[in-house]
């Protein structure tokens, strides 16, 4: 292929053409300034995967498995990259890539929302948040008596994570200003508690488990398994969502397509299509700048800011629970507030506000997620809903979606539908790591192409979660 020539677009139309923006110059002043995309991530997947899943997980099985939450940070973090190589080409969310792959959108657009819906359309994060909510008004942690006041405090928070994305003129950058005030709290917090709380020689014991490689859970829940390996990251349509986040941030040619704007803005701020640049020397030296700017925001501030996160989570878990203890992950937040609450009355409140935090944060995140990767699905494969502003395309779908999380609120506990969240996202990983290698490897030019290890890593990630979801499968079915 000629250098300047453009590679296929596959099944949806062309992209326009433009010169990529200039990037600022690499320095941290300016990657404080740039990256963001990554932060907004990390407060959806500390909540469910960090304080709920991985110190549930880990009591049950100890430290040595927490080397599946390394190969699951770094699998993901590679993923979620290659989706942001996409997007710095041509300025559309990979999932518009996806929808380019043959057969085009009539078979990808509807599997892929019904994956969405099932992975997110049930109001897990919300429900183990009213858990936190009701303990702190109530003193003590809720009993089997207490689920239907637990479901209407689930319904409110539904509301409040809705009311709050369709506050901003700007969806993303709403989100990312939350999320970077969120993190600095949550950290705070957590490291103060690790050194109030753990002795010197756990920390040790907790750090060579992310080392421990092999060490594999004996009588393992396939489909806890499943959920750890999803959630100790992103998982499923997350990994998805961050190109989108990139695109509304302006990176590479995100600049040129825009964003989708707020629920009440009457301007149309996305372009229909997206748009690619010339292959030319220039061009390919503002990309490896837009591409260092990603590489930081997802490997140091998504992927480290994950493995610090599960680290002091579990640390803190490990020195306040017994071995061995069966104790349902949505109640290990309260439980570990009991069990600080015994040095002074006041830990009570702050670990469960910081619990509360998490939670919402990440409740605020799926509620996003959601009504984000249907409003681009529609926008890529749905030319007559172009009519009304993009903003106003996802407002509508937060609402509906809303709706079903209220009516979901009263489908079941927070751990069941903790596990229909995690059990979907693991074959929506496996599946997507494919279809971005090949997105990647037949629509971008041959020099922005991911290099042969990059590939690799996209095909371990299939195998990885395939074979969790296909043993997953297989026990549900064995025990009818």
């Amino acid at each position: 292929m000629h250098p300047d020539a453009k590679p296929p677009h596959g099944c949806l139309p062309p992209w326009r053409v433009g010169e990529l923006p200039e990037p600022l110059p690499f320095n941290f002043t300016n990657t404080l300034r740039t990256i963001g995309p990554g932060a907004i991530l990390l407060v959806g997947a500390i909540g469910m995967g960090e304080w709920i899943v991985g110190p549930m997980f880990v009591v049950q099985h100890g430290r040595s498995v927490l080397w599946l939450a390394t190969a699951a940070f770094i699998l993901q973090c590679l993923l979620n990259l290659e989706a942001a190589r996409y997007t710095l080409y041509t300025g559309e969310p990979i999932l518009t890539g996806i929808m380019r792959l043959q057969p085009g959108p009539r078979l990808w657009g509807p599997l892929y929302a019904l994956g969405a819906i099932a992975q997110l359309g049930l109001p897990a994060a919300a429900a183990a948040s009213a858990g936190i909510v009701f303990a702190m008004a109530a003193g003590r942690t809720p009993g089997a008596g207490d689920q239907p006041t637990v479901q209407w405090i689930t319904v409110a928070l539904v509301v409040a994570a809705a009311l709050i994305l369709a506050s901003g003129k700007r969806v993303e950058r709403l989100l990312e200003k939350l999320s970077w005030g969120m993190i600095a709290f949550i950290f705070a917090f957590l490291v103060w508690a690790n050194l109030a709380f753990v002795p010197a020689r756990e920390w040790g014991r907790t750090a060579v488990g992310f080392l421990h490689v092999g060490a594999w859970p004996q009588d393992v829940d396939f489909v806890m398994l499943a959920v750890f390996a999803s959630l100790a990251g992103a998982g499923g349509v997350g990994n998805l969502a961050v190109a989108s986040w990139f695109r509304d941030k302006g990176f590479g040619m995100g600049a040129a397509t825009g964003h989708l704007g707020g629920v009440w803005s009457r301007e149309q701020t996305l372009s229909p299509t997206g748009a690619v640049f010339p292959i030319n020397d220039e061009n390919l030296r503002r990309w490896r700048g837009w591409w260092r700017y990603a590489v930081v925001d997802q490997s140091l501030l998504w992927a480290g800011g994950c493995l610090v996160g599960m680290f002091l989570m579990v640390n803190l878990a490990a020195a306040l629970f017994e071995p061995g203890l069966s104790i349902s992950g949505v109640a290990a937040g309260v439980f570990q507030a009991a069990q600080m609450r015994k040095v002074w009355e006041g830990f009570w409140l702050l670990g469960l506000l910081n619990g509360f935090w998490i939670l919402f944060s990440t409740a605020l995140t799926n509620a996003d997620v959601l009504a984000r990767l249907l409003t681009d699905l529609l926008w890529a494969c749905a030319p007559r809903v172009r009519q009304m502003p993009s903003g106003r395309i996802y407002g509508v779908l937060l609402l509906a979606f809303s709706l079903v999380a209220v009516v979901g609120a009263f489908l079941g506990d927070a751990k069941t539908l903790l596990s229909i969240l995690g059990a979907t996202a693991a074959p929506i990983t496996a599946l997507s790591a494919v279809q971005i290698l090949k997105v990647n490897t037949t629509l971008l030019p041959p020099s922005l192409r991911p290099p042969a290890w990059r590939r690799a890593a996209l095909v371990l990630c299939a195998l990885a979660y395939g074979a969790i979801s296909a043993a997953m499968v297989w026990q549900l079915l064995s025990h009818g």
